[in-house]
């Protein structure tokens, strides 16, 4: 989506419910999973007239390194850093479902990982597809934060730094027109962290986190208007006993 203005990725993301679940084992390895959910009471809501005249059918599942093999004459173009980049993305694995029939709007990206800082910002995944494909350069994208991991056997870290401050501006003024336009409707959205971990967790950064009965998961809600507006709100430090 990073040639679409920003209001509009706004408005799309405005109309989803996203959940983010992690789960890591006793040596550290582990699995992530996000899925993005089209909620279509909110679609209707900002659609409007255009909602009714949808006519898509997708159901595509993919492995990011199917896209490095194929268009593998783009590939190597890039410079060698951007390759690394791209590698990292390798065994992720996309789910991609868009039906206006069964009114059905899903992407599911999953990747097993031996550390978590192997884990990429899945969001770019799709962006980072279609520039193999049609030899996009990396300098064209608008992308104004970066989401990464880290866990030392003690200490889990979610970490969200900003890497553009010209395109972060332009969020934050969209993010206004939004509230302006649509601050009345009554739009259901959240952005949920799910993490499980093997041993109970000690402390969490955000007080807003719920942990569980056994103390080995925390589950952790943001209304999805405010992450795209402060994606640093969404960081998190999580030290286990």
């Amino acid at each position: 989506m990073k040639y679409l203005s920003s209001l509009l990725i706004l408005i799309l993301f405005a109309s989803c419910q996203i959940t983010e679940t992690i789960t890591i084992n006793p040596d550290g390895s582990g699995n992530i999973e996000v899925v993005q959910l089209r909620e279509e009471n909110n679609y209707m809501q900002l659609a409007g007239e255009e909602y009714g005249k949808e006519n898509i059918f997708q159901d595509t599942t993919y492995v990011f390194k199917d896209y490095i093999d194929k268009y593998n004459e783009n590939f190597i173009r890039y410079q060698p850093e951007e390759q690394q980049l791209f590698q990292k993305y390798a065994n992720v694995k996309a789910h991609l479902k868009k039906s206006s029939f069964e009114k059905e709007y899903k992407t599911e990206f999953f990747l097993h990982f031996n550390k978590a800082s192997e884990i990429p910002d899945l969001f770019k995944t799709e962006d980072y597809a279609s520039d193999i494909q049609h030899n996009y350069a990396l300098t064209a994208e608008n992308h104004y934060f970066r989401i990464s991991y880290n866990f030392d056997d003690k200490v889990f870290k979610r970490t969200v730094s900003i890497i553009s401050t010209r395109e972060f501006e332009k969020a934050k003024a969209d993010s206004e027109k939004f509230k302006e336009k649509y601050g009345s409707s009554k739009l259901a959205q959240s952005y949920v962290l799910k993490y499980h971990f093997s041993r109970n967790i000690k402390s969490v950064s955000n007080s807003k986190s719920v942990i569980s009965s056994d103390k080995k998961s925390l589950t952790l809600e943001f209304q999805l208007i405010d992450c795209l507006k402060d994606p640093e709100s969404t960081n998190l430090e999580v030290i286990l006993e």
